[in-house]
C-alpha cells in the first residue's frame, strides 16, 4: 500500500493526499510535479525510473489507511541531477 507521503522530498513543497501535483517513481519517491518533471526531466534521482502521478486515496478508504506523516526533505545535488537526468532521460522507461 502506498504511503502517501505528505511533501515533496526535493523542495519541500506540500503534497496532501488531494494532491493533484504529487509524483512518485515505482520506490515511491514523492516529488512535485515541478521537480519530478521540470529539474529533474521524468528520471528519479534515486533510481533513475519515470515518474507517474500519485493517486489519490479516497476519502471513505483514508480513515482507515490514513497517509504518512512523517516528511521526508533531502534536496538533491543539481549538478549530480543533471549528469544523471542527461543519462537517461532519452531512454524509455522500460529499457533503463
Amino acid at each position: 500500500m502506498l504511503e502517501i507521503r505528505p511533501n515533496c522530498e526535493h523542495c519541500d513543497k506540500e503534497l496532501p493526499n488531494t494532491s493533484t501535483e504529487a509524483m512518485i517513481c515505482s520506490f515511491e519517491c514523492t516529488y512535485c510535479e515541478n521537480c519530478a518533471l521540470e529539474i529533474f526531466e521524468n528520471v528519479c534521482p534515486s533510481c533513475s525510473g519515470n515518474f507517474v502521478a500519485r493517486p489519490i486515496r479516497p476519502n471513505k478508504m483514508i480513515e482507515k489507511y490514513p497517509a504518512s506523516a512523517k516528511q521526508i526533505f533531502k534536496p538533491k545535488d543539481l549538478e549530480k541531477v543533471k549528469l544523471n537526468s542527461k543519462k537517461f532521460k532519452k531512454i524509455p522507461p522500460e529499457e533503463r
